[in-house]
């Protein structure tokens, strides 16, 4: 089954151009199941890269789903038309009624930045709130995972003396979880983050389960099942070229920053990039889509009951 977006959006075209079933919400009417209601709190400046991204990783189930895209209400992104943000995002002020089956959290570039300076801060506790009650399942990437993990655990980030940038080989620590069918006993992810989360301090929570990990880069994916959460701090859904284009752009500023690790051919950023982590970025997000539709009440309303 596909996923449902609007026909005006660009990720649209890009998906269908890529293969990967999409459907407008007309022929979506015309289906007699109940689809998946996905929601997208999109907090990356690079809007519509981002919808692409995890709209791709999503839209590759058996299972229709309906994709929401949300932003922060009072936040106003300066790097996506305000024409876009209006026509394809609603606030999360007009959602707080609703009820989801899924809600992913992206990433922000706010690192530095303890979480109580961040302007939206306190909206975003109300999120993080609100999927108790709203949400089935939610998935915090990268920023958006350190922020839940800190505001269900109180687990800190800490600031890295040098940025974590480039491929790395993760470990599957829990091979039985459902969320890891088909995995990999080792393989690479794309990470690029200037925090990190440490094993020590989550070990402190027994209800906290590390399901991957790196010796190099700490805890990557970590499963909280009393809020019904996962919490990634690496990158699966980026494209093959998007350390890429963070090093080229650190490179035209003259930001100081290393060639990305394991990334490209001979280290050698001369040569196009190879992804090493599609097939495992597919079957994280397909094994997450399919948990939720396992255990979802058929009936919305009774989500958070």
């Amino acid at each position: 089954m596909p996923i449902k977006i609007p026909s005006d959006l660009p990720a649209y075209d890009v998906l269908t151009n890529e293969g990967v079933m999409v459907m407008s919400p007309d022929q979506a009417a015309r289906q007699d199941i109940r689809p998946l209601r996905i929601a997208l709190l999109n907090l990356m400046p690079k809007k519509i890269q981002t919808e692409n991204q995890f709209a791709r990783l999503i839209g590759a189930t058996p299972l229709q789903i309906d994709l929401t895209l949300i932003r922060m209400s009072e936040h106003r992104t300066r790097n996506t038309a305000a024409e876009h943000m209006a026509e394809f995002y609603l606030p999360f002020s007009e959602v707080r009624d609703q009820k989801f089956d899924g809600l992913i959290i992206t990433g922000a570039p706010i690192e530095h930045l303890e979480f109580t300076d961040v302007t939206y801060w306190q909206e975003m506790q109300e999120v993080f709130e609100w999927t108790q009650t709203n949400v089935h399942s939610t998935f915090g990437v990268c920023w958006g995972g350190m922020a839940m993990i800190n505001h269900f655990h109180g687990v800190k980030k800490h600031i890295l003396p040098h940025k974590a940038f480039g491929c790395f080989r993760q470990q599957n620590k829990a091979p039985a979880s459902p969320y890891l069918r088909g995995f990999s006993d080792d393989f690479v992810i794309p990470v690029s983050r200037w925090t990190e989360m440490r094993q020590n301090e989550v070990d402190e929570h027994p209800s906290l389960k590390t399901l991957l990990g790196s010796t190099e880069v700490g805890p990557c994916l970590i499963e909280d099942p009393e809020h019904r959460a996962l919490y990634i701090f690496n990158h699966f859904e980026y494209d093959s070229g998007s350390l890429k284009q963070e090093y080229d752009r650190d490179v035209a500023d003259g930001t100081p920053i290393n060639v990305p690790d394991n990334y490209y051919p001979d280290n050698d950023p001369n040569q196009e990039p190879l992804n090493r982590w599609r097939s495992h970025a597919h079957l994280l997000y397909g094994n997450w889509i399919n948990e939720i539709y396992q255990t979802t009440p058929y009936n919305r309303t009774d989500i958070g009951g």
